[in-house]
């Protein structure tokens, strides 16, 4: 593996008020000074990078940006005894493509903390195809397992499950033998097809999940894999059944949460928070040993678009609006 003399790289800068995201031709010295350098071959589009191109939520902290919150490739230079020249590794998290360059570029410069290695039986394109979203997915699916619940324990509801968290774990948990409702706002036969054809058994939809609940609806769920929060999460909570636990990772729906103490000390029910950015390594690293074999190829090239760099602002904008189904995964080469 040689290092490139002069690469691509998707460089977002701030001009007043606004956000003006460029291709651009770098150098390596233009790379922050960090001990591991990569060839990177793929990277991911996520919502949080639709949020950072919208400039929303303060997602990007420093400017000039390289976004990016995930890339898998080659190491190429390093400084540190965990890698070599030649090592395939991933990463995600540690807020990357926030307050530190991430994965929109051919090259990357990255701390090596931040690394870990490709599990054995996965390439980088499969790495990439699961990205943050996938990992993200299997953490959630690992808190469900930890939680007691079990392919017996009855059906499992996952929320923004035409999303790219959504849509891996609705995969994952057919894969691994769970009974799984898919939610979606979409009424679009296309969308309900697609969550049928990753593992989907069922699908969920109508106003109520709009309106507020009751403290204590019918009980429905053995688990609930949430992306969406807000009143979703308030009704998956009032619908657990006796001793459910849900996974919560995400806010695309609002940050709030309106709900009452009564499905935890009448039901037993457990919320469990997952984080994926500061996740402790042995842990990601469990995640993604487990990815290699937990989720079908099959459901992947389903769940998968793939986009060349140049496309990531046109499609952040498309994220943002609810207008992507699946996951999208940037080929930095293309």
């Amino acid at each position: 593996m040689t290092k490139k003399d002069t690469f691509t790289a998707l460089v977002v800068e701030k001009e007043d008020k606004n956000l003006v995201p460029t291709l651009k031709q770098l150098k390596i010295e233009d790379l922050p000074d960090e001990d591991v350098l990569i060839q990177v071959d793929y990277s991911t589009l996520n919502y949080k990078e639709g949020l950072g191109f919208a400039n929303r939520n303060k997602i990007f902290r420093v400017f000039p940006m390289v976004p990016g919150v995930d890339l898998a490739g080659t190491v190429v230079e390093s400084k540190s005894a965990n890698f070599k020249p030649g090592d395939q590794v991933i990463l995600n998290g540690w807020s990357v493509g926030e307050r530190y360059w991430g994965g929109y570029a051919q090259m990357a410069r990255i701390k090596s903390d931040f690394l870990i290695p490709l599990p054995k039986g996965m390439d980088t394109k499969k790495a990439m195809a699961l990205g943050t979203a996938g990992y993200t997915a299997m953490l959630q699916v690992m808190a469900l397992e930890e939680a007691g619940i079990t392919t017996d324990s009855g059906p499992i509801i996952v929320t923004g499950a035409s999303g790219g968290v959504g849509s891996n774990a609705v995969a994952i948990l057919a894969r691994l033998g769970y009974e799984v409702t898919a939610l979606t706002r979409s009424r679009e036969e296309s969308i309900h097809t697609y969550l049928k054809k990753i593992g989907a058994q069922d699908i969920a939809g109508g106003e109520e999940w709009t309106q507020k609940p009751a403290p204590l609806e019918k009980q429905k769920w053995a688990g609930g894999v949430d992306t969406v929060g807000s009143v979703v999460l308030s009704r998956i909570l009032s619908e657990m059944k006796y001793g459910g636990c849900v996974a919560a990772c995400g806010l695309a729906g609002g940050f709030e949460l309106n709900t009452t103490v009564m499905p935890f000390i009448l039901r037993g029910v457990t919320l469990k928070g997952v984080d994926s950015v500061s996740c402790p390594t042995s842990r990601r690293i469990a995640a993604w040993e487990r990815l290699v074999t937990d989720i079908s190829d099959e459901a992947l090239e389903h769940i998968n678009k793939v986009i060349p760099l140049k496309d990531v602002p046109r499609y952040a904008g498309e994220i943002l609006e609810g207008n992507i189904t699946g996951h999208i995964l940037v080929d930095v080469n293309a």
